[in-house]
């Protein structure tokens, strides 16, 4: 048999240990569908059906009215403070991580993985015994006129905990996936700290950056057990829009609920969209990066 026969052979056998049947593929394949659909495509239909069942009008004045405004205004304040916050913490803590070696390393990693390991629920009654007034700092801050809990601030700290790793987790294998040879070559040719970072690490994880700020905006945006704790259900004041739904879904108020719920959905929505044009801009940029360097490879053979 000659080398050729026997590679196609081995091909052959390979590719049939790897394929199933096709009963079995479209089996798991609707198995599959069926779930989605059940579980993500149905229910946020059914927010939209619901928050337009009543007409346009009434959907209007439901997202329309002052305290919805107020909710949707500091969403996008907490998220406007806590993304950018957790933008430059991700970068450095993963810049530090996955670049250098020092002494607690794995300790850092541990406290950036802790949000994940505790309930926030339990982050926001961590903050209240801080920041209470009962509080460990308390009556500090109440004697100097601050207040965080019940209050804006408190809403952006919790958010920020809760939020705190996504940028970082996502840097993280990306930076070690690259490894450190380009920032030693830029730094061996005279560049700075700033310059290698800028030109050499940031470039290469610039898909990864977005990414990692597309997560992080949409669970900031959507948090509602550590906020909850903290934002005192003030409505106009310190209700977000999770509390927001919330409180008019729990006052039978369904059509309004929905209508605000959708804002949400839409949200969500756009950030779907957002996350699948990073994930395609990226698959090409990692493609192109290939093409490149294949051809390179066949000038230098020739």
């Amino acid at each position: 048999m000659s080398s050729s026969t026997a590679v196609r052979t081995l091909a052959a056998a390979r590719a049939s240990s790897t394929t199933e049947p096709a009963f079995v593929r479209f089996g798991l394949l609707g198995v599959a569908l069926a779930f989605l659909g059940l579980f993500l495509i149905v229910p946020v239909a059914v927010v939209f059906e619901q928050a337009f069942a009543k007409g346009g009008a009434t959907y209007l004045a439901a997202v329309g009215e002052p305290e919805a405004l107020a909710a949707l205004r500091l969403t996008l304040i907490t998220a406007a403070i806590v993304v950018p916050v957790n933008l430059v913490f991700g970068l450095a803590a993963a810049w530090a991580i996955a670049k250098f070696e020092f002494t607690g390393k794995s300790a850092l990693i541990t406290l950036i993985d802790l949000p994940f390991a505790v309930s926030p629920v339990i982050s926001g009654m961590v903050f209240v015994l801080l920041f209470g007034a009962r509080g460990l700092f308390g009556p500090w801050l109440d004697a100097h006129g601050l207040k965080i809990i019940f209050a804006t601030p408190g809403i952006v700290i919790a958010t920020m905990f809760v939020t705190l790793p996504l940028v970082a987790r996502e840097l993280i294998p990306l930076m070690h996936a690259h490894g450190t040879e380009e920032e030693e070559a830029a730094v061996s040719l005279g560049a700075g700290g700033w310059q290698t970072f800028f030109r050499v690490t940031l470039p290469n994880i610039k898909w990864g950056v977005l990414y990692g700020v597309i997560l992080c905006n949409a669970r900031a945006m959507g948090e509602f057990g550590a906020v909850s704790v903290v934002s005192g259900h003030i409505r106009g004041v310190t209700n977000t829009l999770p509390l927001h739904v919330e409180i008019l879904y729990n006052e039978y108020n369904s059509a309004a609920a929905f209508a605000v719920a959708s804002l949400l959905a839409a949200l969500a929505l756009v950030t779907l969209v957002a996350k699948r044009l990073v994930e395609s801009k990226a698959h090409s940029g990692r493609n192109g990066l290939t093409a490149s360097t294949g051809e390179r490879k066949e000038q230098d053979e020739h």
